[in-house]
């Protein structure tokens, strides 16, 4: 239903819009420029974005629509929720008896209007509008928004002065609208709540997914109480804003526990929250909830049987390592066996597990916590994070010394590894003699799997695959193990997200890429040697292990997740 090039020059010229020299002119420019047509029109300035969606819409048989003139009925613009109408740019502007118009940029979306009509119960009538008039409408869903809080926001009369905190942070209006915060994060699928203050606003973002973005903007008056409500809430100092405060609180929403981890920073104009969700009501993770398949999975499964040894996950913050621990720890947790953990913080309680949290404040570090814990008989040992020399060279002997040990460690990859062990200053001949498996991992978004959309890769994202990693190598390995047919990665039939009633953003939860490597014989003798990454993980590839750029291009391929996920999140 898209207007065709040929029908769209052919429009133009008959409109008088252009000349015939001219349009080859601007034709010719968006060849060069691997450009569309309709956007060089627009860049070049010989018509509008306006006049060019009009004539569009005349083409199609559409009626046009500027909704940058239109107010919407807070009513009618809900019809559609503000996540599905960003992710397919289209809201609904008006209704008439059973019909409801709706504005859109794409007229192909037909998935999107489908969705609409079953969940309107009334027949659509799509218009054709702008980019720029999309974005004004949907700025109107903030407004509406904001004008709740603001309403709820005059009903308090100490919003605006410090006064009393313990006050503040009672009053019922400061009460409903951090109430609000928190449902609406819920429904939202949010794992963070960021709570920033402006000049002359603060700022609320939700982190869905992984991805952070903008969910409403309060007045600059609201902070105090907000900040204030947490801090009672989390049980920490109401007057103390010039250190940092770290605290929990938990909550009930829809059946479900929530346990929220509380981290409040003094910035310039104010403090910052953030807000970590973490659903206590959740069931256990299994290692092919994580997104462990295949050799990786059997390698992971057969280690953690082991009874001494150590197991390290590595990657950045947010790529998932504490949950494959936890994960690990919940398939061990038996009778026979005794489990202790050492974290910073606790973020799951788990039954007949004994979880200590570290207080750097009063001297209880990772270090002389993993010496008590020592003392205390364990068989398995979690250590949150090794974060220096002392800790690091405890959890190795205990893994020489009748332990299997479990820690996560912040590298990029799983070869360099061993590498900070020894930049902390961790002999080489222990770290070869104590580590049996590393785990680099990251987290991809998963992609919903009732409509997900087929499609071919186009030579601009080969070109970024082939600058990511070896893709010669990652093909043949990939079609050693029937993931991948013989035309390769050019030929091979990949997956985007479209959003539907079930996902809005195409969308649904997150799951691991892994890359895990066993320490051979041949490995031991190249970390005793000091050797770079690049050889550890040279040696570990010609040993069979799958990279993680390799195992999210197999998920890629599978439909689990998107190739611009995978390249989001291993991108060298």
């Amino acid at each position: 239903m898209r207007v065709q090039e040929k029908k769209l020059k052919s429009f133009i010229l008959d409109a008088g819009i252009l000349t015939e020299e001219k349009l080859k002119k601007v034709a010719k420019q968006a060849e060069n420029e691997s450009k569309d047509l309709k956007q060089k029109l627009i860049e070049s300035g010989v018509m509008s974005e306006i006049e060019l969606k009009k004539l569009e819409a005349y083409i199609l048989g559409f009626p046009f629509v500027d909704l940058e003139k239109e107010k919407i009925d807070q009513k009618i613009l809900s019809i559609i929720p503000e996540q599905v109408a960003r992710t397919n740019r289209i809201v609904s502007f008006a209704c008439d008896e059973n019909t409801l118009k709706i504005g859109m940029v794409d007229p192909d979306n037909l998935q999107a209007i489908d969705f609409i009509k079953k969940k309107s119960h009334m027949e659509i009538a799509p218009c054709l509008t702008t980019e720029k008039g999309i974005e004004f409408a949907l700025g109107q869903y903030e407004k509406s928004l904001q004008a709740e809080f603001q309403s709820i926001l005059k009903q308090g009369k100490n919003i605006t002065q410090e006064g009393d905190l313990q006050k503040m942070a009672e009053d019922l209006p400061i009460v409903k609208v951090l109430d609000s915060i928190l449902n609406h994060a819920i429904s939202e699928g949010a794992s963070d709540i960021h709570i920033e203050p402006e000049n002359e606003s603060v700022i609320i973002r939700y982190r869905v997914d992984g991805i952070l973005h903008d969910a409403m903007t309060l007045p600059r008056q609201a902070l105090l109480g907000l900040i204030a409500r947490i801090k009672v809430l989390a049980q920490l100092k109401l007057d103390e804003h010039r250190l940092p405060q770290d605290g929990r609180f938990k909550i009930d929403s829809e059946n479900m526990k929530i346990a929220l981890r509380v981290s409040i920073l003094p910035v310039f104009g104010g403090e910052k929250a953030v807000l970590r969700l973490l659903n206590e009501s959740s069931k256990g993770l299994t290692f092919e909830g994580l997104g462990l398949d295949g050799e990786t999975l059997e390698i992971v499964h057969r280690n953690i049987q082991n009874a001494s040894g150590m197991i390290l996950s590595t990657g950045p913050t947010g790529s998932g390592k504490t949950t494959t621990l936890y994960t690990i720890i919940d398939i061990l947790n038996a009778i026979k066996v005794n489990i202790a953990t050492i974290e910073d913080p606790i973020e799951y309680k788990m039954p007949r597990i004994n979880q200590t949290q570290v207080n750097a404040k009063i001297g209880f570090t990772f270090a002389n916590g993993l010496r008590s814990l020592l003392r205390q008989d364990p068989d398995i040992i979690m250590v949150g994070e090794i974060r220096d020399n002392e800790t690091a060279e405890i959890a190795v002997h205990s893994a020489m010394t009748g332990h299997l040990v479990f820690s996560t460690l912040h590298t990029n990859n799983a070869a360099s590894a061993p590498l900070r062990l020894i930049d902390m200053g961790v002999e080489p001949f222990l770290i070869a003699s104590s580590v049996n498996v590393l785990i680099g991992q990251r987290l991809v978004r998963r992609l919903c799997a009732n409509c997900r959309q087929e499609y071919k890769l186009d030579k601009m994202t080969m070109d970024a695959l082939e600058l990511n990693d070896d893709l010669d190598r990652v093909e043949k390995s990939l079609q050693r193990k029937g993931i991948l047919k013989s035309g390769g990665i050019k030929e091979a039939t990949f997956y985007k997200s479209a959003g539907c009633d079930k996902c809005a953003d195409g969308f649904q939860g997150r799951c691991g890429i892994f890359e895990v490597m066993e320490v051979s014989e041949t490995i031991k003798e190249l970390i005793g040697r000091k050797v770079s990454e690049d050889q550890i993980e040279h040696q570990a590839i010609k040993e069979g292990m799958t990279t993680m750029f390799e195992d999210g291009i197999a998920k890629a391929i599978k439909g689990i997740t998107t190739i611009e996920e995978v390249l989001r999140t291993t991108k060298r």
